[in-house]
Parts: C-alpha cells; sequence; structure tokens
C-alpha cells in the first residue's frame, strides 16, 4: 500500500512499495499485473488490409502464431483462407492505394523501392528506373503520352512510346555568378579596342556566330528556378504537361526544447533535441506557377482572396491592439497546400490555408489568365478542421465540377462545386459527420463512410451524385473500416464491437451482401476466459443543455453508495463512447478491472472530442478546462441519480489531456473530484507545440487570457484531495518539464497530498510493459486507499 507515514504524497518524488492489486492470476481473474503484459497475451487483430494492383489478392498484417512481430498474410476471391506471404512476394507485391492509374484505368504506374513502373494496357509491366536515388510520385502527363516522376528536387518525363526521358524542371538553390558591370572607363575603351583593331573584331564576330550556332543545335534545357534560402515542396505537373506549381518554404529557426536522457548505454546523459514551443516563430511560403510553353514562372498571390484582411474575433478582447490592427489593415499569412488539376489543365483547384487557423479557401486557378476565382470559403472564430476538411479529400469530378467536404453547417458533409453556374451543392446533410469519401472509379458515385446511425458507429455508403441518395452496404453493428478493392465489386471490412477486437471479413460490394468472416484469432483463449463488459453507451444532459454521450461501466453486484471513477480520454480530435473496440485497450481491461473491485467507471466524450460536428470541436476554444471540464461535473450528477453512487467518492485519471483533465478537475473542482491520477499531463499550455496549441488558444502573446484560464499550474492552490502524476522522463511531446514545474508549484504552495512517479525511460506513450504494470499499479493502490472510506 501507499504508505502514511507522512502522509498521502508527503514528498515529490515516491517511492511506493509494490503490493499485491486484485485477486490472483487465476483465469477470469483480473489483475494488474496480467492486463498490462505485453498485448500479445489478448491476441492478434488483422491490420493494414490493402488490395493488390489487379484486384485479385487482399493483404493484410496479422500474427496468428505469436511471432515476435506481425507476418503478411494474403486471401483471394476464390481461396478465402489466409496464406502466409512470403518475403519475396511482399517485395514484388503492387496494392491499390500505391497506384496510379489513367483516366480509363487501362494503364497503370506506381514507385516500389524507389523505382518508377509502368504497366500497360496489355498488363505488360515495365521498369522505368533503376537508380540510387529514389524516385516518387509518379503520374500521367502530356495527355497520358508520358509518365512524370519526381526525382529529388527536379520533375522528369518519360515517354511510353520511346521510351525517352527528359528533364523538365531545373530548381538551383544559388543564383549564378555575374560578372560585374563594366564602369565607364572599362566600356569606352572596349568600344575603342573593336573599333580601331580589325583582328580583334573579327575574332570576337565568329566566336560570337559559333556559339550562336552551337545554340541552336542544342536541345531547350529547362529554365533554371534560384530557390535561395527556400526549401522546394510540393511540386505538380497539369495532365497535359504543361503548367507546373511549387511552394517554395522560408523556414524559422525556433529555439527548442532539450529532453536530458538518463538512461543510455553509453553510461552518460544525452540530451534530445526536441520540438519548438506554442508561439515560436513559423515558416513562409509562396506559390508559384510555370507555365513552359511560355517558359515564364509566376507568384500566385493571395491578396485578393475574401477576407484575407479579417481580424479575428478574439483580438477584440484586447482593444488597443484591436484598433492598431484595424489602422493598419495588414494581410493575413496564409499556406498553399494542396494543388488538384482539373482533367483538361484549364484550372487547378488550390486549397488554401489562414495561419491563423479561422478560414480555408478552395480557390480555381484559371491557367490562362492567372487568376483566382473562389469556390468556397469555410470561416470559423475558432479554428477548421473536422473529418477529412484536407487537402487530400478534394478533386474534380468532371471539367467543371469540384468536389470537397466542409463543416459550414456545423457537420462535415459532402459538397460539389459548379464553375459554369458557380453555385455549390450539398449532397449530404444531417447532424452526422460524413468521416471518409472516395470517389467511384465511373464517377458517378461517391462510397462514404459516416455516423448517421449512431455518433459512435461507422457504416459504408453508396451515395449517388445525381439523385443524392446513398444505399448503405455495411450493416454490422459497431465499426466498419472498409477498403474497396480496384474494380469496386468487393470490400474488405476490418469490423469490431466494444469488447470485441478488431476481425477482418470479405463482403460483395452491394447491400443485403453478407460479410464472409476471414480472420478468427483476434481473442487469445486466455483473453476469452474473462467475460469482458460491453458497457452501457448512454447520453446524460449537461448544465447548457447539450446531450453528452458517455461510456459507463457497472459493478456486478452494484448497490447504492459505491465510488465513481472517471477515465478521461486524450486529446488530438479523439473519441471513446463509441460501439468499437477502443484503440485505449489497457484502459478498458483496467476499467473493467475497477468495476469488479465495486467502482462504477464512466468515460465520456466530452467538449472538444471527435465524432460529434464543429460546435462540439470547439467547444474548448480558449478555455481548455471549461466546458469539457463542466461535462464531467454534470455526469457526476447524474451517476449519483441514475446509479445512486456516493458523489463523495469520486477518481479521476487518463493521460496527456486526460492528465491535465484530471489536474484542473482537482484544481478547480476539489468539492467534486477527491482523488485523482495525472499521467503524462499538460501543466502549462505555453510550454506545449505550436500546431495544436496555437488552434485551440491561438498564441500565448496575442492571447494570454485563453493561456491562463486553461493551465492548471495556475489553480494549483485549489489542491484539496489526493493526486498522483505520472510522466516519462523522455517525453517528447508533453516534456517532463511540465511535471517539474508543477512540482516545484506544489511545493511551494506547501500542498502535501500529491505524489509525481517518474519513469526514466519512457516517452509520451510508455512501451515496457514494467512501466504500464508500476503505473497502474499506483493508480488503483491510489483509488483503493482514498475511495473507500
Amino acid at each position: 500500500m501507499i504508505k502514511k507515514i507522512l502522509g498521502y504524497g508527503a514528498v515529490m518524488i515516491a517511492i511506493i512499495t509494490p503490493a499485491s492489486t486484485t485477486g490472483q492470476n487465476a483465469p477470469g481473474i483480473l489483475t494488474v499485473q496480467k492486463i498490462m503484459r505485453d498485448p500479445k497475451w489478448i491476441g492478434s487483430s488483422p491490420s493494414d488490409a490493402a488490395w493488390s494492383s489487379n484486384g485479385k489478392t487482399l493483404y493484410f498484417s496479422w500474427n496468428p502464431a505469436n511471432a515476435p512481430a506481425d507476418s503478411v498474410y494474403k486471401i483471394t476471391i476464390n481461396n478465402k483462407t489466409p496464406q502466409k506471404v512470403s518475403i519475396e512476394e511482399q517485395r514484388q507485391s503492387v496494392f491499390t492505394d500505391q497506384v496510379k492509374y489513367n483516366q480509363n484505368r487501362t494503364a497503370a504506374t506506381w514507385v516500389k523501392n524507389g523505382d518508377i513502373y509502368y504497366r500497360n494496357a496489355a498488363g505488360k509491366t515495365i521498369r522505368i528506373t533503376q537508380t540510387q536515388e529514389d524516385e516518387y510520385n509518379p503520374v500521367f502527363s502530356f495527355n497520358e503520352t508520358k509518365i512524370v516522376y519526381n526525382s529529388a528536387r527536379n520533375l522528369y518525363a518519360w515517354d511510353i512510346a520511346t521510351g525517352t526521358t527528359w528533364q523538365l524542371t531545373r530548381f538551383i538553390n544559388e543564383a549564378p555568378h555575374t560578372d560585374k558591370k563594366p564602369d565607364r572607363e572599362e566600356a569606352w575603351l572596349k568600344n575603342d579596342q573593336l573599333a580601331n583593331m580589325q583582328v580583334l573584331k573579327e575574332r570576337k564576330e565568329k566566336r560570337d556566330a559559333t556559339a550562336q550556332y552551337n545554340q541552336l543545335l542544342e536541345e531547350k534545357n529547362p529554365r533554371d528556378i534560384y530557390l535561395k534560402e527556400a526549401q522546394l515542396t510540393g511540386t505538380t505537373i497539369s495532365p497535359d504537361g504543361r503548367f507546373i506549381t511549387y511552394r517554395l518554404y522560408y523556414p524559422v529557426n525556433g529555439k527548442r526544447t532539450i529532453v536530458p536522457d538518463y538512461i543510455t548505454e553509453s553510461g552518460y546523459t544525452t540530451d534530445i533535441n526536441g520540438r519548438t514551443k506554442v508561439g515560436s516563430p513559423q515558416g513562409t511560403t509562396t506559390f508559384y506557377l510555370y507555365d513552359r510553353l511560355k517558359d515564364t514562372s509566376y507568384e500566385i498571390k493571395p491578396q485578393n482572396i475574401p477576407g484575407i484582411r479579417d481580424i479575428p474575433a478574439y483580438i477584440k478582447d484586447y482593444p488597443a491592439e484591436f484598433q492598431k490592427m484595424q489602422k493598419d489593415s495588414v494581410l493575413r499569412s496564409v499556406n498553399f497546400y494542396g494543388v488538384e488539376w482539373s482533367p483538361d489543365s484549364r484550372h487547378a483547384l488550390l486549397d488554401i490555408y489562414a495561419n491563423d487557423h479561422k478560414d480555408r479557401w478552395l480557390m480555381i486557378l484559371d491557367t490562362a489568365s492567372g487568376n483566382l476565382q473562389l469556390a468556397d470559403r469555410q470561416h470559423d472564430d475558432a479554428w477548421i478542421s473536422g473529418p477529412d476538411i484536407n487537402p487530400r479529400y478534394t478533386g474534380w469530378i468532371d471539367n467543371q465540377t469540384i468536389w470537397f467536404q466542409s463543416e459550414a453547417t456545423g457537420y462535415s458533409h459532402l459538397y460539389t462545386y459548379s464553375l459554369p453556374a458557380q453555385t455549390k451543392t450539398a449532397l449530404t446533410s444531417g447532424n452526422y459527420e460524413v468521416q471518409e469519401a472516395k470517389l467511384s472509379n465511373d464517377k458517378k458515385s461517391f462510397y462514404i463512410t459516416t455516423n448517421e446511425v449512431h455518433p459512435g458507429e461507422k457504416q459504408f455508403y453508396r451515395l449517388d451524385i445525381k439523385t443524392g441518395s446513398a444505399q448503405r452496404i455495411t450493416g454490422t453493428e459497431g465499426a466498419n473500416d472498409v477498403s474497396i478493392s480496384p474494380d469496386e465489386k468487393y470490400i474488405a471490412i476490418l469490423h469490431s464491437y466494444i469488447n470485441k477486437p478488431w476481425e477482418l471479413y470479405l463482403q460483395e460490394n452491394k447491400a443485403g451482401a453478407k460479410p464472409v468472416q476471414i480472420t478468427f484469432k483476434a481473442q487469445s483463449d486466455e483473453f476469452k476466459q474473462y467475460r469482458w463488459r460491453a458497457p452501457d453507451v448512454v447520453t446524460f444532459t449537461a448544465r447548457d443543455g447539450a446531450k453528452v454521450y458517455a461510456r459507463v461501466y457497472k459493478p456486478e453486484n452494484a448497490k447504492p453508495g459505491m465510488p465513481a471513477v472517471f477515465f478521461v480520454h486524450g486529446a488530438g480530435y479523439l473519441q471513446n463512447a463509441h460501439k468499437w473496440w477502443s484503440s485505449y485497450f489497457r484502459e478498458y481491461m483496467f476499467n473493467n478491472l475497477l468495476a469488479d473491485n465495486g467502482y462504477y467507471v464512466m468515460d465520456i466524450d466530452y467538449r472538444g472530442s471527435a465524432g460529434y460536428g464543429r460546435d462540439w470541436r470547439t467547444g474548448i476554444y480558449r478555455h481548455m478546462g471549461g466546458k469539457d471540464l463542466t461535462d464531467h461535473v454534470d455526469a457526476v450528477k447524474y451517476l449519483a441519480d441514475t446509479y445512486q453512487i456516493d458523489p463523495a467518492e469520486v477518481g479521476m485519471y487518463g493521460g496527456s489531456y486526460g492528465g491535465f483533465m484530471t489536474l484542473m478537475a482537482l484544481f478547480t473542482e476539489p468539492d467534486v473530484f477527491k482523488s485523482g491520477a495525472a499521467l503524462r499531463p499538460v501543466t502549462d499550455w505555453a510550454n506545449y507545440n505550436h500546431g495544436y496549441t496555437s488552434d485551440i488558444l491561438n498564441e500565448p502573446f496575442t492571447d494570454s487570457l485563453a493561456y491562463y484560464r486553461s493551465s492548471p499550474i495556475y489553480f494549483a492552490k485549489g489542491l484539496k484531495g489526493n493526486l498522483l502524476i505520472c510522466h516519462g522522463m523522455v517525453d517528447t511531446n508533453v516534456n517532463f518539464q511540465d511535471a517539474v514545474k508543477l512540482a516545484q508549484r506544489l511545493i511551494e504552495l506547501g500542498k502535501d497530498n500529491w505524489e509525481l512517479a517518474p519513469f526514466p525511460m519512457e516517452d509520451h506513450g510508455f512501451i515496457e510493459p514494467s512501466s504500464w504494470t508500476d503505473e497502474y499499479k499506483r493508480i488503483f493502490k491510489l483509488f483503493e486507499s482514498t475511495l473507500k472510506q
């Protein structure tokens, strides 16, 4: 047990004497040691289902033999018994997600081991390159007569008919050295010499004529494009081969964190060069169009994009800065992320994001004029995000119609935009999310995955573009992650339920077809010996009227007055109150263990969680530990009213964002939450990275109010209950510095009811079973010693 001599957690770094947890290692009885072992004891779920490019074979990763690592297996449409794949076959295999097809899908190109391949309509495969350099990103271009690919930073074209290869671009770091322009005196002397020295004049004329003749004989080289200090990214070529787009990125070397690694093979402490912090200077980009026919390159500038000078709404909380920005009317910084070419090369769809995260513009570039036309602007006073709201999920249905997803209605839905009519059409609508979308081969339908049936389910549909009608293809409750065969006749389904790990199924791609189970060993015999709960998926009403989804694990012999524990899932836009096998499988098993030992356990999809639309996602904007925490406070009342738990005996645990939430619960709601285990928690958001934090809290120097009300370290004085902090010392995500800073703050405040357990060899996600076991022993002891009094 935790030693009580000095009171609970009287020292900063505590040594907790290991003790037996619950029960023995008997079949069907859970212990921390049992569930925190190497997860291979659970069994092996298949993963990474991928079709061969010819659609005849389905490959997947699996480990039914409990080997040290997964192996690749395969089935065919006619032989559904999994067969292990040899290393040689793996080397030779080409998967459909690696392949780029021509317009009518009669020919294909791909990259394999850094070289480019082409397969013609007759099925013959030709190796285009065989070099030490890596070639990548092959596409059909020049009206499908050539394969264009990247090598190093330049584009090359391989002629399908002749096999000839030539260089299309020449990007150079430094501008060429130019001779000093002669001054007036030098110029006069040169002209005078040529005017008076006949031999000099004749020799120069002969030399110039020879150079001109040789130049005519030479093939025209690609235009030199000088990068200087910029980095080249995102090179694309139009389908007709005339236009090339590219981005230049200008990096900024912001100050980086240092993470000491104390336990090394050398015996010396080494420093890990970590990340920058939020608010660190960010690099900038410029975007260019190169017209090969005119041999001209020009920058596509964003100054005429609608709303480019808008001031973010939060700035109104800082009147002086707001007035200054109104006066200066400064262009907001943007990034050009994605380019999709129309089939006829007349237009390019540009996916542009504001660097303050408040806007996303889909702009159509007219290659003839260089003008930009707005197709869609998605604005959010918080930040732009959501399922498939990114450049990978946009494209052209035909030369006049683009497709994309947007959260304009509050939920991510599928849209088209007509260039001639300049109108946007919604293909889906409702209070649910389109979480994946893929255009069919004939471009008459979309295959979509949505959570329309339930926020905690994933079902697969075929959506007819013309009629807007959707036909449901999958029917099994839970999650269905689908991979479509290249000919679209079959689908591979990775399916799971709350208490059943993932299994692989094969089904014809049509409504009503019966899925055929392919794998049967996701659960080991030992795993099956315990009756794993399917927690109730419930809803309760928060104080503002919102409906909150949650999971509830109930004790077998429930009675009034039992304690309750909340598990808080991490952030990064995640969901856990769903109906499929959780990525938090260790926590799922631990929640079962807690229920076995007389706890109600609740796991809620608080404000900020995935699966519930834009307003739920942005409910934490500028105040983490606000609505997301009050959702948990309201959940305590729900548990007390519905299950008669003891509201005075409530604990919480969670990692990363869940650790942060645990701190905010104990610091700002100390009369509600008695004990908590904060694992690898953020204690001060100013310490975290830019990409995640600036979305939600802006920057510390532009929105200090948001950082103050969201950082636990400012509220540590409120701690009354019992706090355990666990943190990996080589955490390159949430640095151990966060735990150290909070420890010092708690010392200065004179708090004596907390513990810090450091894990010297663990990063953010623990790897070693011994670390998982140690951590969860501590969590269990914390709840056993403080919530059952």
